[in-house]
């Protein structure tokens, strides 16, 4: 019988628990450090945060802007992760590997251009009341 039991699994929960913690900040880490759409979202985010407070936002609308940012940057590793298998698997031309890679892409410029939406449906009201 196969041994089904993988690296993870071993220790008691809270050593489970504190790998998993570890493997996840890796992941983080390294999508900011080889990921150059990660590195341009994070500095979107910082201006979109900055411009939240400054612009005198609601709680409801800040969640939204929050729930935004968290979706699109996880899409965006989720994406990076898929590259990822498909080039383990192949680096050569497939009609498969291109069609993973380009729905994932495109799932990451779908929720973009939603987050886009809804930013303007909250900000723009808040910069025109400047004027």
């Amino acid at each position: 019988m196969k041994n089904t039991t993988r690296k993870k699994d071993t220790g008691n929960f809270v050593t489970r628990y504190v790998k998993s913690f570890r493997h996840a900040i890796d992941g983080i880490v390294y999508a900011i450090e080889n990921e150059h759409n990660i590195l341009i979202m994070m500095l979107a985010t910082i201006f979109v945060l900055i411009a939240s407070f400054l612009l005198d936002i609601s709680k409801l609308e800040l969640m939204l802007v929050v729930i935004c940012i968290g979706t699109v940057i996880a899409c965006e590793m989720i994406n990076s992760a898929i590259e990822a298998c498909v080039d383990l698997e192949t680096t050569e031309e497939n009609k498969l590997a291109k069609i993973a890679k380009d729905c994932a892409s495109g799932a990451s410029l779908v929720l973009s251009v939603m987050s886009l939406f809804v930013a303007g449906i909250i900000f723009i009201p808040k910069i025109l009341e400047l004027f």
